[in-house]
């Protein structure tokens, strides 16, 4: 696989809608960490790639992740404590062209969340996380290939 390409969203159980979780070093991740440590669960049909800053993804990978497979990306950061200057309004900023190039493919714009996870933030993780499973069990699987 070439750098920065999306892996193929697999599972044992195809049915499930599948989640990816864009996880900060300093808050997403660690958050997910922290629900390891604390041996609670989430999901199996849940994806989380560790990152430095979600501001150095362009639009086109949240749309290649959608026609990769994925039915719902989360973006979990540190918020305005991220320790890179400019990168949350920059990450705010990705997200809303990401959100016009969904409405262009008529994509429901929920199946993209920007969520603020701290370091120690279990029941927010845990709960961002089954708020996107909720919302794509009413909504659906995307459909593939996706609508031009």
């Amino acid at each position: 696989m070439a750098e920065g390409e999306l892996p193929m969203a697999t599972s044992t159980n195809n049915n499930r809608p599948k989640i990816l979780i864009l996880g900060t070093l300093s808050g997403g991740y660690r958050g997910a960490d922290s629900v390891g440590q604390e041996h609670l669960e989430y999901p199996p049909n849940t994806y989380i790639l560790p990152v430095m800053s979600a501001a150095i993804f362009p639009e086109t990978f949240y749309m290649r992740a959608f026609e990769r497979g994925f039915d719902g990306i989360i973006v979990m950061f540190s918020g305005t404590d991220c320790p890179y200057k400019g990168a949350p309004e920059r990450t705010a900023e990705i997200i809303n062209k990401t959100y016009e190039l969904m409405k262009e493919r008529k994509l429901d714009l929920n199946r993209l969340r920007l969520a603020a996870i701290c370091t120690v933030c279990v029941r927010p993780f845990i709960e961002e996380v089954h708020k996107m499973e909720q919302l794509l069990d009413e909504i659906g699987k995307l459909p593939h290939p996706l609508p031009p």
